[in-house]
C-alpha cells in the first residue's frame, strides 16, 4: 500500500512562503500599525503574574513553550516557592518535576533557580529595571529582559519573539536577519509611548491571523496594505495547481 502523509506533514514539507524583499514606506507602515492598534486595543501579555519576580520566572519558562502551558505551571511553582529567596534555596530536582511540562525542564529549572539566587545575592531579592542587570541573570537574554522591562516597568522596550519577527517581515517593516535588527526597524516606526504596546499588537496578530506557516490573509484587517498578501495568494495558487497535476 502507498504510504499516506498526514496534513501536518504536508504543511511542514510545503515550500515556505517568502517574506517581501522590500520594506514598505514609512507612511504605509504607520497606517498598518494604526490598524493593528485599533484591532487589538487591549493588547497585553498572556502570561499570568502578580509581581516583577513572577513575571521574570514566567518569561524564562515561556521559551519554546506556550503561555497557556506556563500559566498552568506557575501556580504550582509559586505555591511551593513564592519568593526569590525560596526559589534560590530550592532543590533542582524538585523544581524540575514542577516545570517538566514546559519543555527543556532541566535547563529551565537550573536557570530560574540561578536567576533567583542572582536576585537575592545581587539585588536584595528585587528584580532590577536595568537592562544590563537583567541580562546578567542566568536564563535572561535580550528578549526576556525587554518583556520584563516593558510589562513590569512600563518602559519603551520591544521584545522580538518568533511572532514579532514573522509579522514584522510580512508587513514589510523590516528586512532584518536578526531579532535585534527587526527590533531596531520596528522601534523607528512607533511613537515611544506606544513601543511597549506594539510588541503585543504584533504577537496577537501573529497568533490570530498572520500564522506560520500560512497566514489567514482573507481575514486580515491589514490585507489592503500588506505586501505579503499578494505573495501568499500567488504561493497558494501555485500549490493548488501542483496538487491537481
Amino acid at each position: 500500500m502507498p504510504k499516506t502523509v498526514g496534513p501536518a506533514r504536508r504543511v511542514a514539507d510545503a515550500p515556505k512562503i517568502p517574506f517581501p524583499t522590500r520594506k514598505v514606506t514609512r507612511d504605509v507602515a504607520k497606517r498598518e500599525l494604526a490598524i493593528l492598534e485599533q484591532t487589538y486595543p487591549a493588547a497585553e501579555t498572556a502570561l499570568e503574574y502578580d509581581s516583577p519576580f513572577t513575571l521574570l520566572i514566567a518569561v524564562i519558562l515561556s521559551a519554546q513553550c506556550t503561555d497557556a502551558r506556563v500559566n498552568l505551571t506557575t501556580p504550582f511553582l509559586f505555591a511551593a516557592y513564592p519568593t526569590p529567596e525560596a526559589l534560590a534555596a530550592a532543590k533542582q530536582s524538585d523544581v524540575e518535576q514542577i516545570v517538566k511540562s514546559c519543555g527543556f525542564f532541566r535547563m529551565k529549572a537550573k536557570n530560574i533557580i540561578a536567576a533567583a539566587r542572582g536576585l537575592v545575592e545581587q539585588h536584595g531579592g528585587e528584580v532590577p529595571n536595568d537592562r544590563d542587570a537583567l541580562e546578567a541573570l542566568p536564563g535572561v537574554g535580550r528578549k526576556t529582559a525587554s518583556v520584563v522591562m516593558s510589562v513590569a516597568f512600563e518602559k519603551a522596550e520591544l521584545a522580538v519573539d518568533t511572532h514579532v519577527f514573522r509579522v514584522a517581515h510580512r508587513l514589510g517593516f523590516t528586512l532584518g536577519k536578526t531579532p535585534r535588527q527587526v527590533e531596531d526597524d520596528v522601534v523607528k516606526l512607533v511613537p515611544r509611548e506606544k513601543v511597549r504596546h506594539a510588541h503585543h499588537w504584533l504577537i496577537l496578530h501573529g497568533r490570530a491571523i498572520c500564522k506560520a506557516p500560512v497566514p489567514l490573509c482573507p481575514n486580515c484587517p491589514v490585507k489592503a496594505l500588506c505586501p505579503s498578501a499578494p505573495i501568499v495568494a500567488r504561493h497558494l495558487r501555485v500549490r493548488r495547481k501542483k496538487k491537481k497535476s
